[in-house]
C-alpha cells in the first residue's frame, strides 16, 4: 500500500489531520494500533476552551479552532446525515469562579489581557455568578464568564472527522502497529513498517498523542512528549443543575505547571446524558494506570467547595487517561528538523479536542504548500524551546555500545526476536 501521507494515530488530532489532507486532495492512510479514538480522545471531556489560555500561540490556535468547530458542527452533519451520531457541539460557555479577594484580582487581570486579544471575557460579581449558576457555593466572591467556551462529545467528534475523511478517500486501518521506518537511499523517510505490512508514503505524520515520543523513537527521531495522567469522576444522572463549564481559579495554573507532582483543581460540567463530569487532576507517573484514592478525594473536595449539593450525589464511575505533555506547553505541528519526510501533530496536552481543527488545517497547509490560517512558527518542531532540550550524542558511549554489540557472545546475542 502507498499513500501521499501516512498518519500514525486515529485519535481526534489524527482524524482532523486526515480530513484536512483528504479534502485538499491528498491520498491518506491512517494507522492505529488500537481502535479509533480509543486513547486520549476517549478519556477526556471534549472541551473547546479559550478561558484557560493566556495571550500567545496556544490561544491563537484555540480561537481559530473555535471558529472551525462551529463550522464543522454543520458541515459534518450535512456530510454524514442524520443516522450518524451528533458530535454534540454545545456552546454552553464557561464560568471561572474564585472565593478570595486576591484570587479575584488575579483572575480579572488575566481576563483583561485576554480581552485585549479578542476573547469575550465578562467580569461577574458573586451575585451575578449565582444568576448564571444558582447552586454555586455562597463563598464565591465573583469570577469571569466566557461565552465562547464550548464542548463536543470527543469520541463522536473524532469518529465523524474520520468518516468525513473516508468519504474523501482516506483509508483507516486499526489494529496495526508501526514497528520501524522505511528509508530511501538518501536517508529520507519513505513510509513505515507495521505489523500489517509496509506502507509507503511521501510523508509520515506522528499524531499518536502521549505515545508520540515512542513512535518517533521507532522511526529514528526525537520528540520530548511524555504522558501526563488525568482522572475524571462521573456522577449518576440527575436533572440539570450545572449549566456551564465551571472551574475554580486554580485550573489555569495547573495546566501551565511543569511539576510532576499531583495537582488538582475543580472542573465541573453536565453532559447531555444527565451525568456530571468532575475533574481535574494532573500528575506525571508514566503510563501507570492504577487509580489512587487520594486523587479522587482531592477532586471531590474541590468540586463540593464550588457546588455544595454534589456532597450528596453518588459517583457512578471514574476513569483516567494520559495527555501528551510538552515541556514548553505548546503542541508540535510541522516537519521534523532532522529526518526528512517526518511530520508531527501532537503535544496538545489536555487541549487536543479543542485545538484539533486548526491543527489539522495547519498540518495540511504545511505539507501541501497552502496558505496557513495562523502563523506556523510557534508550533514548529525546531523551535528554540524544544531544541534546547535535545540530547547531545555522546560519541564515546556510542563507540562502547557498538563495540559491545560486535563482541557480544552472551545469551543476549541470541535474542534476535526481542525488539
Amino acid at each position: 500500500m502507498a499513500a501521499d501521507v501516512v498518519i500514525v494515530g486515529a485519535g481526534i488530532v489524527g482524524a482532523a489531520c486526515a480530513r484536512s489532507l483528504a479534502l485538499a486532495g491528498a491520498s491518506v492512510v491512517v494507522l492505529d494500533r488500537g481502535a479509533a479514538a480509543a486513547g486520549t480522545s476517549a478519556h477526556g471531556e471534549g472541551n473547546l476552551l479559550v478561558s484557560d489560555k493566556g495571550p500567545g500561540p496556544e490561544l491563537v490556535l484555540a480561537q481559530e479552532s473555535l471558529r472551525r468547530w462551529a463550522e464543522l458542527s454543520g458541515e459534518l452533519a450535512d456530510e454524514l446525515g442524520p443516522r450518524f451520531p451528533s458530535i454534540e457541539h454545545d456552546a454552553k460557555g464557561g464560568l471561572v469562579v474564585v472565593a478570595s479577594a486576591a484570587g479575584l484580582t488575579g483572575l480579572r487581570e488575566f481576563a483583561a489581557a485576554q480581552r485585549a486579544v479578542g476573547v469575550d471575557a465578562v467580569e461577574v460579581t458573586g451575585d451575578q455568578a449565582r444568576e448564571l449558576e444558582p447552586d454555586l457555593a455562597p463563598g464565591v466572591l465573583g469570577g469571569v464568564h466566557y461565552p465562547q467556551d464550548a464542548q463536543v462529545q470527543p469520541v463522536a467528534a473524532a469518529e465523524a472527522l474520520l468518516a468525513s475523511a473516508r468519504r474523501a478517500g482516506a483509508v483507516v486501518r486499526t489494529g496495526v502497529e508501526v514497528t520501524g521506518p522505511l528509508l530511501g537511499a538518501d536517508g529520507r523517510l519513505t513510509g513505515v513498517a507495521t505489523t500489517g505490512g509496509d506502507v509507503a508514503a511521501g510523508a509520515v505524520v506522528v499524531a499518536a498523542g502521549p505515545w508520540s515520543g515512542e513512535v518517533a523513537e521507532r522511526l529514528g527521531a526525537w520528540l520530548p512528549v511524555r504522558p501526563r495522567r488525568g482522572t475524571v469522576l462521573v456522577t449518576i444522572p440527575m436533572r440539570e443543575r450545572i449549566h456551564h463549564k465551571v472551574y475554580d481559579g486554580d485550573y489555569f495554573a495547573a495546566t501551565q505547571s511543569a511539576g510532576a507532582e499531583l495537582q488538582t483543581s475543580a472542573v465541573i460540567e453536565s453532559t447531555r446524558g444527565g451525568t456530571v463530569l468532575i475533574g481535574s487532576s494532573r500528575e506525571q507517573v508514566g503510563f501507570d494506570e492504577r487509580f489512587r484514592a487520594e486523587v479522587l478525594r482531592q477532586m471531590a473536595r474541590r468540586a463540593v467547595a464550588v457546588f455544595p449539593f454534589l456532597a450528596g450525589t453518588n459517583v457512578m464511575r471514574s476513569y483516567l487517561g494520559f495527555r501528551p505533555y510538552m515541556p514548553d506547553h505548546l503542541p508540535v505541528v510541522g516537519a521534523d528538523p532532522a529526518l526528512d519526510g517526518l511530520w508531527f501533530a501532537t503535544g496538545h496536552e489536555g487541549a487536543g479536542v479543542g485545538l484539533a481543527p486548526a491543527t489539522g488545517d495547519l498540518l495540511a497547509a504545511g505539507l501541501l504548500g497552502l496558505d496557513p490560517a495562523v502563523d506556523p512558527a510557534p508550533y514548529a518542531a525546531d523551535r528554540p524551546t524544544l531544541q534546547a532540550l535535545r540530547p547531545t550524542p555522546d560519541v564515546s558511549d556510542a563507540q562502547v555500545t557498538l563495540g559491545n554489540r560486535a563482541s557480544d557472545t552472551s545469551e543476549n546475542a541470541h535474542e534476535g526476536a526481542r525488539p
